[in-house]
């Protein structure tokens, strides 16, 4: 099995948005915070509501660093290593992820 999932063309997740992957048996939220090839991914699980729903998440910049906030209860994850703002004991999982020939691609864990 390659350590590289394939997940989807970059085009198709719009900038500024991400979207969800099964990878393996995790769901996980790829996002592509601006109109370049620059990805990221994390859990999509809310570890505070236990719900799928970070791929929907705001993604925003705070102190140079980029943040989805939880469309439900509004906790902030930073994109490039799951940590929680509000409690790092909530942190979520971080995947590495790439774009190779225009196409996404998650390590699988």
């Amino acid at each position: 099995m390659s350590p590289w999932i394939t997940v989807c063309p970059v085009a198709d997740i719009l900038p500024g948005t991400g979207v969800c992957a099964l990878i393996g048996e995790q769901q996980v939220a790829v996002f592509r915070p601006y109109a370049d090839e620059q990805v990221f991914a994390i859990s999509n699980i809310d570890p505070f509501a236990q719900a799928s729903v970070l791929s929907r998440g705001l993604i925003a910049e705070h102190q140079g660093e980029l943040w989805v906030a939880s469309p439900l209860k509004k906790q902030r994850f930073r994109l490039h290593d799951g940590r929680c703002m509000e409690d790092e004991a909530h942190s979520v999982a971080h995947f590495a992820s790439r774009v190779v020939d225009g196409v996404v691609q998650v390590a699988a864990a």
